[in-house]
């Protein structure tokens, strides 16, 4: 059973990070990234993984442990040390293989909802979710294609769009893990509305902007040409632009996506629609690789992630960067201190003067 702090004197802000892949780079970022003692004094820590895989990183990039050891079963927001293990110590999973596998899908999938469900009901205020190889949680028989459909699933949250920041951009997609010839069968005026309102709805909440300039991708060559090379911006795009318009959200296009993003990049939007995954993550990944972050928008709860994979190659050998984890979990701060703001009452005096304005 959870404790849910409700008695902690400890008022910092507890951020979850489910280690991903234990085979994958997770275990080595995580360690990475919390290594550095300003970003341990940002907030408290909970891992949900493996002791074993990141005391094995620690030791490969010569590293002492700076975690408290805890069983997964007896969660809480406080423990003697600023940085908590969750330990799944039931599972097995030899520090040798990086590669996808069956019992690194079914930890990985495990850390995954355990953190969501503790995110879910108010035990963590934000999650950071590490890597996972869709390949292992296929092979564990994961009924989810990947990290945004476990999200919204287990959050019983209807919509949902995934979202990346990489320096001067801001992007959601509306639609993700689809393969490149089925879009057209999931293609429709809702899914690109969707990614709109919500891109437009979190630029708002946790950004800072109170008028948010969205700019839309068409899906074909010269965002159709006015009809020459396919007609779903005229069918589609534009009609889910209009319904974003009559809801108060300033968006513009559809683009042709070639030059969209040199313009967006320029810092002429606030935020980008791209209508298909690689469409969007292409430019993401070139200007950002090492320090994208990936969002979901659209959930009751904050989660972000490295915009990577699990980097099979390069796991177990001391190179991967970490950059990406550290901006994933500063943005899940930031976003956790936002709205914990909002959340606070009104300080009575200031209460006093505003209505004293009026």
């Amino acid at each position: 059973m959870a404790n849910n702090g409700h008695n902690s004197t400890d008022e910092r802000l507890v951020i979850g990070i489910a280690m991903g892949d234990p085979g994958g780079i997770g275990p080595e970022i995580i360690v990475k990234a919390l290594a550095d003692a300003s970003l341990r004094r940002l907030a408290r820590y909970i891992i949900f993984g493996m002791a074993e895989p990141l005391a094995y990183a620690a030791d490969m990039v010569e590293l002492e442990p700076f975690w408290f050891r805890h069983q997964h079963e007896k969660l809480s927001r406080q423990y003697p040390r600023n940085v908590a293990v969750a330990d799944y110590d039931e599972f097995a999973v030899p520090n040798w293989l990086h590669a996808p596998g069956k019992v690194s899908g079914e930890a990985s999938l495990r850390f995954c909802i355990d953190a969501i469900d503790a995110a879910r009901d108010g035990l963590l205020d934000a999650l950071v979710t590490g890597p996972i190889s869709k390949t292992s949680w296929s092979m564990a028989g994961a009924k989810w294609p990947g990290h945004t459909e476990l999200l919204a699933d287990r959050c019983k949250s209807p919509r949902k769009a995934m979202m990346f920041v990489a320096g001067p951009l801001r992007l959601a997609l509306a639609t993700i893990h689809e393969g490149l010839f089925e879009i057209r069968n999931k293609f429709t005026i809702g899914c690109v509305y969707e990614p709109i309102d919500l891109l437009a709805s979190a630029l708002r909440t946790y950004f800072g902007i109170a008028e948010p300039t969205i700019a839309v991708a068409g899906l074909n060559p010269h965002a159709g040409e006015g009809g020459q090379f396919g007609d779903e911006e005229n069918r589609i795009i534009i009609p889910a632009m209009n319904l974003a318009r009559s809801q108060g959200v300033r968006v513009q296009g559809p683009f042709p996506a070639d030059t969209l993003f040199v313009r967006a990049a320029a810092g002429e939007f606030d935020g980008i629609v791209a209508m298909y995954h690689d469409q969007g993550l292409i430019p993401i990944k070139l200007l950002a690789f090492n320090k994208a972050v990936n969002v979901t928008i659209g959930l009751p709860i904050i989660r972000t992630s490295p915009a990577h994979g699990t980097a099979f190659d390069i796991a177990g050998k001391g190179l991967a960067d970490a950059s990406s984890m550290k901006e994933a979990i500063r943005l899940a701060v930031h976003m956790a201190q936002v709205r914990k703001a909002a959340a606070a009452p009104v300080p009575c005096e200031k209460r006093d003067a505003d209505q004293a304005g009026h």
